[in-house]
């Protein structure tokens, strides 16, 4: 009885979310006065979807916590523009854009839902307070663009900022002691140099360029504007709003309750109302005691189908040998010990008839991502991919064996080139009197220790490790690209190409959305009649194994604290997972970590 009692006290404290719509749960509007009943009723009623945008919308799914909202992924966002396009109560959309932290191939399948909604013959207008560049390239794709007279237009143009650690590892005495193959191998540069090697420099500006290319022709042919203009308008940089309405880059000066007013314009017979988060799956407040244990205990993150069915595998994060993340502020990460085992019961899985890979990584440990790839061939099944913001070093190496490679126009990819080595602590210890006496047998046997840098002798056998693997990637980088060796490995030595360089060069084979690549898949497996049921892969972790890995984590609290931090100063910070990887595995296939193209 006691323990009966506790259980359901414990019970009633929690909450537990369900899949409730905002829109169906809470009217946006009251319902008009009984006086007024009948002249409401003899006007036309307009029902517009309100959706925010706002926040890094990541690609793997979400679970849902014991409080508090759903986090959106991508995928549920885009789907939401998608039933809005399709709903047939719907008269058009109010996008909410608010600090949107994406990169540019998501604000390019952004841009697609936007597109969606328009060729479904309905208006979708743009809401900001303020904005920066990539708020603005969303509104752009609206019809019309909304802000308040005290906003400000930010459209600041784009920049890269990359760190350098080399003189504070020198104030410390710390020696970053670092090998790499290819001359624009440049992720170990950080940690070497005080600033961009020429070839580091070329690289970054010709994507910097690519970039901001891409960013002018948009807004230029969406508001009707000369390119030559566009360009001055990003100079002048800090707009007011009356500013960006004179300058024809917003269309009304207006809040957010004049928007009814705007919609209806001269027509009074409308009666315009507007579903506040229209879709959107949100927590619920009752007391559900199943869906608690349901939610607690989760499902597996491998695949529960059992229908005929293409199994689209989002591969997000650093990739990893282990099982643990690389990250301090707990971000996904791509274990091959978790994906490996998943990719290998899909190829025995008769009724999967496709994988679709969602790639969006940076890279990370060179045998991880070969286990992967291997995984992936041994299936012996079609294999497409689509590559997310990045998909470059072992995020290409994952993806580079599937028969046909989606990107999207800005995806960063490429970077196929090796590194290794190690940070050197001996001068740190000894500036805090801590001294270390050596026994060795064999005269390699400190090319992996902490506290030394390499002799003559462990940099000649690190080095030819680095060879030899670089050599394996590119040779299986030509065979997946039907390419000669010599031209493939021309286009390597760790460049790093846009999704459209990489397009023009051969390296992926269509500029495209994950739609599109879903699309092609079907084909692929003859189902363009669109049977085939989509499985998205892994599935989120349940609340309680997130507790759990928690639990088994010593470094929790220091990611806890870590992710108080600004977002401005989390780059620096970023590089201590690299170190710890650097650490941990003997090669590395990684971009430079902290290159940020706002």
């Amino acid at each position: 009885m006691i323990r009966a009692f506790v259980f359901t006290s414990v019970c009633c404290l929690l909450v537990a979310p369900s899949a409730a719509f905002a829109d169906e749960v809470k009217p946006a509007e009251s319902k008009p006065a009984a006086a007024e009943q009948k002249n409401v009723e003899r006007r036309t009623r307009s029902d517009w979807a309100e959706i925010q945008l706002s926040g890094s919308y990541p690609e793997h799914q979400q679970m849902p916590g014991l409080f508090g909202d759903l986090v959106e992924g991508l995928s549920a966002c885009m789907d939401r523009l998608h039933q809005a396009a399709r709903d047939k109560s719907i008269k058009g959309v109010i996008l909410h854009i608010d600090g949107v932290e994406i990169g540019w191939a998501r604000l390019n399948e952004l841009q697609s839902s936007i597109a969606e909604v328009k060729a479904a013959g309905k208006p979708i207008w743009a809401r900001m307070n303020d904005g920066g560049n990539k708020d603005y390239l969303l509104a752009a794709a609206c019809d019309r663009i909304l802000m308040p007279e005290s906003g400000t237009l930010m459209l600041t143009g784009l920049r890269a900022e990359v760190m350098f650690y080399k003189n504070l590892f020198e104030m410390f005495d710390v020696k970053a002691d670092m090998l790499r193959v290819g001359a624009f191998k440049s992720a170990a540069e950080p940690y070497t140099r005080s600033e961009m090697s020429p070839e580091f420099r070329k690289e970054m500006e010709e994507i910097l360029d690519d970039y901001y290319a891409a960013m002018v022709s948009q807004i230029a042919a969406a508001r009707k504007l000369p390119e030559e203009n566009v360009k001055a308008i990003i100079d002048e940089g800090l707009l007011s709003t009356a500013r960006a309405k004179e300058l024809g880059l917003i269309d009304d000066v207006a809040y957010h309750d004049q928007l009814s007013d705007l919609i209806a314009g001269d027509d009074k017979s409308l009666d315009v109302r507007f579903r506040e988060d229209y879709r959107k799956k949100m927590a619920s407040t009752e007391l559900d005691l199943f869906s608690l244990m349901e939610l607690l205990s989760g499902g597996s993150s491998e695949t529960s189908s059992t229908k005929p069915r293409i199994a689209v595998l989002r591969l997000e994060g650093a990739i990893v040998s282990g099982s643990s993340p690389m990250s301090l502020f707990s971000e996904a990460s791509i274990s091959s010990d978790k994906i490996v085992p998943l990719i290998e019961k899909l190829g025995k899985d008769e009724n999967v008839k496709a994988i679709l890979l969602r790639v969006d990584s940076p890279g990370g440990s060179a045998l991880a991502s070969d286990l992967i790839w291997r995984a992936l061939e041994a299936t012996h099944k079609p294999v497409v991919a689509s590559m997310g913001d990045t998909a470059a070093s072992g995020g290409y190496y994952i993806s580079m064996g599937a028969d046909a490679i989606f990107a999207e126009p800005g995806t960063l990819t490429g970077s196929i080139g090796v590194l290794g080595g190690k940070i050197a602590l001996d001068g740190l210890m000894k500036k805090f009197g801590v001294t270390t006496s050596v026994i060795q047998r064999g005269k390699n046997s400190g090319v992996m220790s902490p506290v030394a840098a390499f002799s003559d002798s462990e940099r000649e056998t690190m080095q030819r490790m680095l060879n030899t693997v670089y050599e394996q990637f590119t040779q299986k980088a030509a065979a997946g690209r039907h390419m000669e060796y010599a031209a493939l490995e021309a286009l390597a030595r760790g460049r790093v190409y846009t999704g459209r360089q990489a397009k023009e060069l051969g390296l992926v084979d269509q500029l495209g959305t994950l739609a599109d690549a879903v699309a092609y898949t079907r084909k692929l497996v003859g189902d363009e009649a669109g049977k085939l049921e989509l499985e998205d892969l892994p599935k989120a972790q349940s609340p309680l194994e997130m507790l759990m890995g928690q639990a088994n984590s010593a470094g929790q609290p220091v990611a806890e604290l870590a992710a108080l931090l600004p977002e401005s100063v989390r780059p620096a910070l970023r590089h201590f997972s690299v170190l710890r990887q650097i650490a941990d595995e003997p090669v590395l296939m990684i971009l430079p970590f902290d290159v940020r193209f706002e």
